[in-house]
């Protein structure tokens, strides 16, 4: 795992482009606003659901030595609303994403199946830095559970996902137009802090843990030592007539080394969808 380690960051290549965007951008415009009135009175939301095929590489030396890579399928739910806290300045995220994959090896002689669902919810701070241009820093609980299953395996023929973290996450959002066509560009990143996940010892069964009661050590502490991961994420909203629809790019990196066995999942997903977009009373 150690070599792949470089493709965590592969996606960082969108961070730059927005900072020299907002550097750019006039010394006017940076100087930060107060919301209007009208953001205490009413809590912006915007919900959106997508859906995407893209590429999977999966790897768990629990079940196997090799690395299985094939097609994936993706949806998600997000929802973003506006809240009363620190002056209608933080925002509430709730999103929520499945996906499941079929590969297999480099001789194509074996397959696995792998599914995850991944569950974040957390708040951000806005902080504007042009009428058009804003930044959010804050904080997410990360809940996920899955599975992979290898075709081929006699004994163990499957290997759990569970894990919990406390993730940091930033957020770059940009309106722009083109030729009057309204655009909202958004970069996201999600980076695991500290969490426990489940892991059993390299060569253990489920059956011992479960069964036997020889459970001791299959829930550790995580974190960037020994869980490196990095979610990602790259939307444009734009409207068509009276829709406004959503095309993303998301780049999912999850891996782990705990007791003795070494496991990622990298997903890269392409997908699209529709967004609603509406204002609640307080």
């Amino acid at each position: 795992m150690g070599d792949k380690r470089e493709s965590l960051f592969s996606c960082f290549r969108f961070l730059p482009i927005l900072l020299l965007l907002a550097l750019l951008l006039p010394e006017g415009l940076r100087a930060q606003r107060q919301l209007p009135d009208s953001a205490r009175q009413t809590r912006f939301v915007t919900r959106a659901v997508t859906y995407g095929v893209g590429y999977s590489n999966i790897f768990d030396t629990y079940l196997s030595p090799q690395e299985y890579r094939g097609i994936e399928v993706r949806v998600a739910r997000e929802t973003m609303r506006m809240t009363r806290w620190a002056d209608g300045r933080l925002s509430l995220q709730n999103f929520l994403q499945t996906n499941a994959s079929y590969t297999h090896n480099h001789v194509d002689n074996n397959n696995t199946f792998y599914g995850l669902v991944n569950w974040n919810i957390g708040l951000h701070y806005h902080i504007p830095l042009a009428p058009n241009f804003r930044l959010l820093a804050g904080g997410l609980a990360d809940l996920n559970g899955g599975f992979v299953y290898n075709l081929r395996n006699g004994n163990n023929p499957a290997s759990a996902r569970a894990y919990i973290n406390v993730d940091a996450s930033v957020m770059a959002v940009w309106d722009v137009r083109i030729r009057n066509y309204p655009l909202t560009l958004r970069y996201q990143a999600n980076l695991p802090l500290a969490g426990v996940m489940f892991s059993p010892h390299y060569g253990q069964s489920y059956y011992e843990i479960f069964s036997l009661g020889n459970g001791g050590g299959v829930v550790k502490f995580t974190s960037l030592h020994n869980q490196p991961s990095l979610r990602q994420m790259l939307t444009v909203d734009f409207p068509v007539r009276r829709t406004k629809m959503r095309v993303s790019y998301l780049c999912d990196l999850q891996q782990a080394k705990l007791n003795g066995i070494r496991s990622h999942a990298y997903g890269h997903a392409f997908m699209v969808g529709f967004v609603k977009e509406f204002y609640v009373l307080k």
